[in-house]
């Protein structure tokens, strides 16, 4: 499968009537996700989506399905997920399509699929929005991988139905979307049970999956549907959802495409291809805003902080599938400031109404989505910029932040102002904030910038306390923008990766951090190697009826 850019372009962009492979139904406080996958419809061809085997296009499809129930129905208090198949939950990521794409495609599908399943998981910790595998018949590899992400699996007791994570002894490569670190972390299971768990085709079924931890509860098949929505009603009474609520429809995005750019309302990107760069350019929000939550309810999907959220998320995942070659993101605000603290001081007051914490975490998803990708990220505070608390979040999101200097001229002379929520709103995904990364949680540092919060720092001010990377002056802007823009493009991207990834993340670990960093960098390591991909590697010959060929060397 071709990587490059001129492979078909991927749009994240859909809904429920565009939906091939999900359907969304909703009964009073109870949501139900079924997984329907049309074998035909991949999203590239080459492959066949048999035994309720997923790609990219399904877990796009499950994303956008989990935003329909963060927004547009509030009284859903907890999700049922379950398949619309006979005896088979989900097979995992279809193997056809692994064999047949290049690593990049590969990499960025693992990364989505993880980013979606850890999506599951903050909707269950910030909104109490609960979910239920309702396992109802063979589940492997991603299947269960998707089950895990939920926070209780009920596996139905039928003598064959049974969880499995078959990819070392089947495929030579890793449960690559979190399995591994779940099954430990998350699930308890014991090392050793998960030792032969992990190394076994067929999976394990009945009263020893529950003994293992590796399933909350079993059922027989004819008190199986009533055990899952037991479980799902138990569940979701804690939850912060309210019942009489109306939701938000989240309408199509409107963007405009061009050769070497995407414009939508709020974000722009410019992409100069000769420099391997491209320019996201967020706006601040104009005219009169939302004060009260029966504006914020009026607004809906256009309300700026969930508009602005939508749509930084779509370009992000835009430029990571399909520009490639992009190696450096350059991130710059454009307004007024004030009109982004006053944004975030109305989401301060009113962040306790189901709307605005659920806006708040598409923010934070957003924010993280950002701190995951594999581009160099540089903040340019300019003229004109508008850094400011939720926007600031930008800047210390970037490996390297700029701000230009102009002693001379304050009217021009850009600002960077903190608000409360640069203090913990929108946690990385180790939970620190970044302002916290930034310091190594160092309490000085950290207080000063507390200290400092609502006064707009000019360039020297914000490099005294460490928010800044460099301030240059006008006369020499151009040429350090230029010769660090240069220099990053001539590094291996490769290098850059590991670099960026570590550096980001540092310190402090968690469930979510080892799925993204030691289990992902295993993955792709396993995922360049002769033993997965090569002639005779498993993932090649899956199918084929041919033995794979290893070179037994341990590296």
């Amino acid at each position: 499968m071709n990587d490059s850019n001129t492979a078909p372009r991927v749009d994240y962009r859909t809904d429920p009537t565009r939906y091939r492979h999900w359907k969304l139904s909703v009964e009073g406080a109870v949501a139900r996700l079924t997984l329907d996958i049309a074998e035909d419809g991949g999203i590239r061809p080459g492959y066949k989506l048999k035994l309720n085997s997923y790609d990219l296009g399904v877990d796009i499809e499950l994303n956008d399905a989990l935003n329909r129930v963060r927004f547009e129905h509030p009284e859903v208090r907890s999700v049922i997920v379950t398949s619309g198949k006979d005896r088979i939950f989900c097979s995992g990521a279809n193997i056809f399509m692994l064999g047949v794409s290049g690593h990049a495609w590969k990499v960025n599908f693992c990364k989505f699929t993880n980013e979606t399943r850890n999506g599951i998981e903050d909707s269950s910790r910030h909104s109490g929005l609960k979910f239920v595998a309702a396992v109802n018949g063979a589940c492997a590899g991603g299947g269960y991988e998707l089950a895990l992400a939920c926070d209780e699996i009920v596996l139905v007791d039928d003598r064959s139905s049974s969880v499995s994570l078959p990819e070392v002894p089947l495929l030579g490569v890793l449960p690559g979307t979190g399995g591994l670190t779940r099954v430990t972390d998350k699930r308890h299971v014991r090392h050793d049970l998960a030792d032969i768990f992990c190394t076994s085709v067929e999976g394990v079924r009945g009263q020893r999956a529950v003994d293992w931890r590796l399933v909350d509860a079993i059922a027989k098949p004819a008190q199986f549907g009533a055990a899952v929505q037991e479980r799902a009603a138990k569940l979701g009474d804690a939850a912060l959802r309210p019942a009489g609520a109306k939701g938000v429809s989240l309408s199509r995005l409107e963007r405009q495409d061009g050769a070497d750019s995407l414009r939508y309302e709020h974000v722009t990107v410019e992409i100069d291809r000769a420099r391997r760069t491209a320019t996201l350019t967020i706006k601040a929000p104009t005219g009169t805003q939302p004060g009260d939550i029966a504006a914020i309810e009026a607004a809906g999907a256009a309300w700026w902080p969930l508009a602005m959220a939508r749509q930084l998320d779509d370009a992000i995942l835009n430029l990571r599938t399909n520009e490639l070659d992009v190696g450096t993101w350059l991130l710059k605000t454009e307004g007024d400031p004030k009109a982004v603290l006053a944004s975030d001081a109305t989401m301060l007051a009113h962040k306790d109404h189901w709307l605005v914490n659920e806006t708040i975490g598409a923010l934070r998803r957003t924010l993280a989505r950002l701190d995951v990708s594999s581009r160099s990220l540089f903040a340019l505070v300019e003229a004109g910029s508008c850094f400011a608390g939720t926007l600031a979040e930008l800047a210390f999101a970037a490996d390297r932040a700029y701000m230009l200097a102009l002693p001379d001229d304050a009217e021009k002379a850009p600002s960077l102002t903190l608000d409360e929520f640069n203090f913990g709103f929108f946690p990385m995904v180790n939970d620190q904030s970044r302002l916290q990364r930034r310091f190594y949680e160092e309490s000085a540092p950290l207080e000063a910038a507390r200290a400092a919060a609502g006064r707009p720092l000019d360039a020297d001010a914000a490099l005294a306390l460490g928010l800044v990377t460099m301030a240059p002056d006008d006369i020499d802007w151009d040429d350090e923008i230029r010769i660090a823009i240069e220099e990053r493009a001539a590094m291996s991207p490769d290098a850059l990766t590991g670099l960026e990834a570590n550096l980001r993340f540092a310190s402090k670990e968690n469930m979510a951090t080892r799925i993204f960093g030691r289990l992902t960098a295993w993955q792709n390591w396993i995922f360049n190697r002769p033993n997965a991909v090569g002639e005779k590697g498993a993932l090649k010959v899956y199918g084929t009826g041919e033995k794979a060929g290893f070179d037994m060397n341990r590296v």
